[in-house]
């Protein structure tokens, strides 16, 4: 979803700044004002805009350095003293007023009057402090920050802080070390609309993909707690569970590839835990389906849920999958031929969303439960389980222990 250029004038008339345009495919959302690294609006600050536009929001993001040399756009690995000069010679009071005019212009742009008109702000290193700060000083209705930089410096306005702030922090930030980040923490603290992350062994910048200190798991966890305090304050909301449903159907009842996949992003994939299989990326996802999985499940599979969990960005299913292998099964059972016996298995399925469309799932079992039941493992002397596991499921009166027992 390629975005655009725009351009804003200043609200004190000293001139005019561009800031680069994203728009969800939904073509409206709520907005959301993305507060530059010092790198300026380079390539990664244009596909960080365009990754939440995927989550359903319009995203904005000005020019801060303009007033200083416009339309910047540095690399993070080759022009370090470049960004540190423009940082030292920026002015944070006008760069918030540059986020408010920002603010502003959103608000009053269609696409977001038209989804109830609420603006958020997210921030990255310097940005991250400038969240922090629109937090205490615009009429933003969420704030949040990434690695902020200075941070410390400005918690004398933390009284004024009047939306919900969401602020994460690199333990082994340089830029923000452990004397400034127990005062952020010992200030912030305990507020009831300030929510605190400390990831541990995480340097500054963890987030930017592809950067030396790019720490994938706490930039996954930092981006779903990202994305559930701007639902919260902002929305949007989708109906997780019936896009969840739907994706299912397509798969296992009515067994059409292309119906599923259209439930999913552009790229999506898919990663079944214990045999490796699935695929990435819409090309070799569409194939898997269509060769290993839709039309290869035996005619009697059925899912029994058993529990189901709804957050602001995933759901994760819990359920009894069941069949009677009269076919090769090529995602669970790769290379083995039909064995006619029955299994019955515990299966959990973690489903990322973005925006209204399905991203990601991660599938879980236990391969040697169902290795037991098609008579591929003998379970004398292992500590392993067969059917008796998925019944347990159903029926936790079933005896315990029996394994440490024997």
């Amino acid at each position: 979803m390629p975005g655009q250029w725009t351009t804003l004038d200043a609200a004190d008339g000293s001139g005019s700044f561009r800031a680069y345009l994203a728009t969800p495919a939904s073509g409206s959302g709520p907005g959301l004002v993305l507060a530059q690294e010092i790198f300026g609006v380079n390539a990664t600050m244009r596909d960080v805009a365009d990754y939440y536009a995927e989550e359903g929001y319009v995203v904005l993001v000005p020019d801060l350095f303009w007033r200083q040399e416009p339309a910047v756009e540095l690399d993070a690995a080759s022009d370090m003293p470049r960004a540190f000069g423009l940082y030292q010679g920026f002015d944070e009071a006008k760069g918030v007023q540059d986020l408010q005019t920002a603010i502003t212009v959103l608000r009053a742009r269609p696409e977001v009057r038209a989804q109830g008109g609420k603006v958020g702000v997210l921030g990255f290193c310097l940005g991250g402090k400038l969240a922090y700060l629109a937090a205490c000083r615009t009429d933003a209705d969420v704030a949040v920050g990434y690695y902020g930089v200075g941070i410390e410096a400005a918690l004398a306005e933390a009284t004024d802080i009047q939306c919900r702030l969401v602020l994460h922090i690199a333990e082994l930030d340089g830029f923000c070390p452990p004397p400034a980040r127990e005062a952020i923490v010992q200030a912030l603290s305990g507020r009831e609309n300030v929510e605190l992350y400390v990831y541990p062994g995480t340097d500054h910048a963890f987030a930017r993909v592809g950067g030396d200190h790019f720490h994938k798991p706490s930039a996954l966890m930092a981006h779903q707690r990202s994305v559930a305090a701007l639902r919260r304050a902002m929305g949007p909301h989708y109906d997780l569970s019936a896009l969840w449903d739907k994706h299912c159907e397509y798969e296992f009842a009515t067994r059409d590839v292309d119906a599923t996949m259209s439930t999913m992003v552009a790229e999506p994939y898919v990663n079944h835990i214990p045999t490796m299989t699935g695929g990435v990326g819409y090309r070799h996802l569409h194939d898997f389906y269509t060769r290993h999985f839709v039309n290869s499940n035996p005619p009697d599979t059925s899912l029994t849920p058993i529990s189901r969990t709804v957050g602001a960005t995933q759901v994760v299913d819990e359920m009894l999958f069941c069949f009677t292998h009269t076919t090769e099964i090529p995602w669970m059972l790769p290379g083995v031929a039909p064995t006619g016996r029955r299994v019955e298995i515990p299966l959990l399925a973690v489903v990322k969303f973005r925006g209204d469309k399905l991203y990601h799932e991660h599938i879980y079992w236990d391969q040697a439960s169902v290795l037991v039941q098609v008579g591929l493992l003998d379970p004398k002397g292992l500590p392993v389980a067969g059917v008796e596991a998925g019944r347990k499921l159903l029926d936790e009166t079933l005896p315990s222990n029996g394994l440490m027992e024997r």
